[in-house]
């Protein structure tokens, strides 16, 4: 992860940078708001900017909106009081850290933002098979389209890739394609020169550039407008771009890993999606199997997040109990691995005996798991379902019971209900939500604005452990 320190480097900041270090952060520092905006203008990225609360932190944002410069800040500061924290909150940062230091605080920052101590566990055949192929592609120089559902760990198999390639002393730059707006994402990407539009003061690099020699990923792909997948399907077979106002074209040596949760041929079909760019990209797919469906994964998963997650948070490592076990080898995970390790992670918090037991383990609701008898990850576990047939019986109940007053309902009138209860679910926290019902944040939004004009109640995000385990 790379940190952007914005402020004067006082003892007690110094300090926090070396906590930030010490988790694997690499760190600039500048002391003025206009310095950071420049640094961030010539390339010299950063995954996260952490500003003193007493610039104006409105007006690098601002500054950096004019750029078309999208990074997230952080509000540090000595002895702020709540007002003071609130404000900067107001003015447009994340999240506020007071000095001095707590390390578990900068760790829970870091990781919220941008966690890249995930490693590549796996002890299921089927995605063992995977790791295979992708050992055998990784030193090529051979696009790579990685598709699965939302939550398999796309983004750890790209970084995988990277580390065992060729380029992996180069820079590893990821880009989200649907957290970005469409507007911005072609400077995002491709850069700007000065004057190319208003506000744009001085040439931006963009991320190609940036990820010059090294490996760029392009996380949901599918969620590019067309316009841009012409400019980047010229950038892949050409390996040069042009900036945004820019008269003459610059050469870029770097390798394209692209992710999707979305079945791109589809795309192709219905003309979301260009057939050339998707060939271009999909020299070798990587599908990387859901979690339901590479059980053996699930234990040896589970125990590294409850390590991970024990030490992040100063709290003993309790082994999963085996009514916990069986649990958590019954449960779907229809978000997958990232569900898994949420689960873990408040299973950590809130686990009180010798062992987590299966009370300890909940869903982001705060409901406990409720698996059904004879899934697959209990039965090629080899692994009895701990629940009695009363509790299935009643289960199946309830679900006959929810088809029924699906009749006579209109469409629209389900996907809405679908939408809200699955915000709910996730506490409010929209990207999650649009992950699990598999559509872009982007149109999860227009649905939300839609049905809030409508008069319904929409979900705020709320504070406290959310769907992703971190603050919502």
């Amino acid at each position: 992860m790379r940190l952007l320190v914005v402020g004067r480097l006082s003892g007690q900041l110094a300090s926090a940078v070396k906590m930030a270090m010490a988790h694997g952060a690499k760190v600039n520092h500048v002391e003025r708001a206009d310095q950071a905006t420049e640094q961030l203008r010539r390339g010299q990225g950063a995954d996260l900017l952490m500003v003193d609360y007493q610039l104006d932190i409105a007006a690098l944002i601002a500054a950096n909106e004019n750029e078309r410069i999208t990074v997230p800040v952080v509000a540090f500061g000595v002895d702020a009081d709540a007002r003071e924290a609130a404000a900067a909150i107001k003015a447009g940062a994340k999240e506020f850290i007071p000095l001095p230091p707590d390390a578990e605080l900068i760790a829970a920052v870091l990781s919220a933002v941008a966690d890249d101590e995930k490693p590549m566990i796996s002890a299921d055949p089927s995605m063992k098979a995977v790791l295979q192929l992708a050992d055998q592609v990784a030193r090529s120089e051979a696009s790579i389209l990685i598709t699965g559902e939302s939550g398999v760990g796309k983004e750890v198999m790209a970084r995988y890739l990277h580390e065992h390639s060729r380029r992996s002393e180069r820079p590893f730059i990821s880009v989200n394609c649907a957290a970005i707006p469409d507007n911005l994402l072609e400077s995002e990407l491709f850069g700007h020169e000065k004057g190319a539009f208003t506000g744009a003061v001085a040439r931006r690099i963009g991320k190609f550039e940036e990820a010059d020699g090294g490996t760029l990923l392009l996380d949901e792909i599918s969620e590019m407008d067309a316009r841009l997948q012409a400019k980047l399907l010229r950038a892949i077979q050409e390996r040069v771009i042009d900036r945004v106002g820019g008269s003459k074209p610059v050469s870029v040596n770097i390798r394209i890993i692209a992710t999707s949760n979305r079945d791109l041929a589809r795309a192709v079909s219905e003309g979301t999606f260009r057939e050339d760019l998707l060939y271009r990209l999909n020299v070798v797919n990587l599908r990387l199997p859901s979690l339901r469906e590479r059980p053996g994964d699930i234990g040896v998963l589970a125990d590294h997040f409850i390590k991970k997650y024990a030490a992040a948070n100063g709290v003993p490592v309790r082994p999963i109990s085996t009514q916990a076990r069986q649990a958590i080898g019954a449960h779907r995970w229809p978000g997958n691995v990232r569900e898994l390790e949420n689960a873990m992670h408040r299973a950590v918090l809130l686990a009180t005996g010798p062992e987590i037991d299966v009370d300890a383990i909940r869903l982001p609701d705060g409901q406990p798991l409720t698996p059904v008898s004879g899934m697959t990850g209990v039965a090629s576990t080899g692994l009895e379902n701990p629940y009695g047939g009363g509790v299935a019986a009643r289960a199946a109940q309830a679900a006959d019971a929810v088809t029924r007053s699906f009749v006579g309902q209109t469409v629209a009138a389900m996907e809405k209900t679908l939408i809200l209860d699955t915000l709910t679910h996730c506490l409010g926290n929209r990207t999650h939500a649009a992950n699990i019902l598999g559509i872009s944040i982007r149109t999860l939004r227009n649905k939300l604005n839609e049905y809030a004009d409508e008069g319904a109640a929409i979900p705020a995000p709320q504070s406290g452990v959310s769907a992703s385990g971190y603050a919502a």
